[in-house]
C-alpha cells in the first residue's frame, strides 16, 4: 500500500511496493533506479489527492472513525457473475484509460489485459462462492481495472475504485500481473468495505496481512493447492532477473522473500518479540504484517487440507463482525477466535490449533 507524503491515514492508496523498498532503491541504485524510487514515492502524493476527491463524489461513507461502512449482502442481490472491465492505461497516467474487454467478451489477445481480466474472475470466484460475497463492495460493483498503467511504472494499486497495474521495468520488477498480487490488491477492497482497518500501526498491519491472505488463497484455489503444496508466497516471480529473490514477502518464513545488494533483506519479523517499532512505512504496515500472516500460516498447516476454507471462511467472517478500525494483533487474534468458535464449537481442534498458532508468533488469547 502507498502512503501520503503527508501521513493520510483515511484516504491512502494501497500499493503492492513498499515504501521502504523505494526508499532503499533511493538510496542503494545508480542515479535512473534512484530517480525512479523517488518518483514512485512523490507519485502517491498525487494519487492520495485523486483518492480524496473520489471519496468526496461518491465511495461509501465513513463513520466517525474513517472507516468505511460496510455494505451489505441480501439473497435477493444474488451472487451471479463479476462485472469486469479491463482497460488499457496506454502508458499513461490517467484512469481508467480505454476500455478493451468488458464482462462475457472474448480475449482481446493483449496478454496483459486477458491476464487481468482471467486474475479478476478467479479472485470475484473466492468471494463469492466460499464467502458469500457479491463483488468486492457485498452489492455487486463492477471489477475496472486498469493495465499498462503509465511506462515502465513499477507499482500496482486500488484506489478505492479500481486496480491499476504497471508493467514494471524489467530489471527490478518483471510484471505484477500475478494472481497473489491481483488477489492482494483487490481484496484492499474487501477490506475497505468490510468497516475498514486504519492504516498505520498494527491495525494497517493486519489490513495488509488480511489482504495478503486472500491473495494467497486466491492463487492456492485457483492451482488446487492444499496447504502443505502451496508455496506461500506473495507476489513470486514478479522480481525482476537479477534480483536475488523469490517474492515480495514469505508467509510461511516471514524476512526470507529477498535478500539483494539492491533492495537489501526483507525486514519482515514473524514473531512480537522482532517487532519493528518504526514511524516509516505508517507505522511498518508493510514490515509488521508479517506476524499475523505467519500465525494464518501456522493455523492453515496444522488443520492441513485447502486453505481457502475453513481457515479462509474464519478470517472472512471475523473480518466481516470486527467493528474496530483501530484493531491491534491481539484483538485480531481475539476475533478470528470467536469466528472459529462460531463455525466449529468452543474447545474444537480447530480452536486449539488457531489457539496455538497465534502463542507460536508471540499473541496470547
Amino acid at each position: 500500500m502507498c502512503f501520503s507524503l503527508n501521513g493520510s491515514r483515511h484516504h491512502a492508496i494501497h500499493c503492492i511496493v513498499p515504501p521502504y523498498m523505494l526508499r532503499v532503491l533511493a538510496l542503494r541504485g545508480d542515479a535512473r533506479t534512484a530517480d525512479m524510487a523517488r518518483t514512485l514515492l512523490k507519485q502517491t502524493e498525487k494519487l492520495r489527492e485523486e483518492r480524496t476527491e473520489m471519496t468526496r463524489a461518491g465511495l461509501p461513507p465513513a463513520d466517525a472513525s474513517g472507516a468505511y461502512v460496510a455494505a451489505a449482502v441480501t439473497p435477493a442481490q444474488g451472487l451471479c457473475c463479476p462485472d469486469r472491465r479491463i482497460h488499457d492505461g496506454q502508458f499513461k497516467a490517467a484512469l481508467p484509460g480505454k476500455l478493451i474487454r468488458s464482462e462475457g467478451q472474448d480475449p482481446t489477445g493483449i496478454a496483459d489485459a486477458d491476464t487481468a481480466y482471467d486474475a479478476a474472475g478467479q479472485v470475484f470466484s473466492l468471494f463469492a462462492e466460499e464467502y458469500g460475497r457479491n463483488s468486492l463492495d457485498g452489492a455487486g460493483m463492477p471489477l475496472t481495472a486498469t493495465v499498462h498503467h503509465r511506462r515502465d511504472y513499477n507499482n500496482a494499486f486500488w484506489n478505492g475504485t479500481q486496480m491499476a497495474y504497471g508493467t514494471g521495468d524489467g530489471k527490478i520488477f518483471r510484471t505484477f500481473l500475478e494472481l497473489s498480487v491481483i488477489g492482494h490488491e483487490m481484496a484492499h477492497g474487501v477490506i475497505q468495505h468490510s468497516g475498514g482497518l486504519i492504516y498505520e500501526n498494527q491495525s494497517g498491519a493486519l489490513n495488509e496481512s488480511i489482504a495478503d491472505v486472500f491473495g494467497s488463497l486466491a492463487l492456492q484455489r485457483a492451482l488446487g493447492q492444499e496447504a502443505h503444496e502451496a508455496d506461500w508466497l506473495v507476489g513470486r516471480g514478479i522480481l525482476g532477473p537479477g534480483i536475488n529473490g523469490a517474492a515480495l514477502r514469505s508467509m510461511k518464513a516471514p524476512g526470507t522473500a529477498y535478500s539483494d545488494d539492491l533492495l537489501g533483506q526483507d525486514p519482515q519479523p514473524w514473531h512480537m518479540d522482532h517487532f519493528v517499532a518504526t514511524a516509516d512505512d505508517n507505522g511498518g504496515v508493510h514490515i509488521n504484517s508479517g506476524i499475523p500472516n505467519h500465525a494464518f500460516y501456522l493455523f492453515c498447516a496444522y488443520l492441513g487440507g485447502r486453505a481457502w476454507e475453513l481457515p479462509g471462511r474464519i478470517w472472512y467472517r471475523a473480518l466481516q463482525t470486527l467493528n474496530n478500525p483501530m484493531a491491534s494483533f491481539s484483538d485480531w487474534a481475539d476475533q478470528t477466535m470467536d469466528a472459529a468458535i462460531e463455525l466449529t464449537s468452543r474447545g474444537s481442534y480447530e480452536t486449539v490449533m488457531l489457539r496455538r498458532a497465534w502463542k507460536l508468533v508471540g499473541i496470547a488469547i
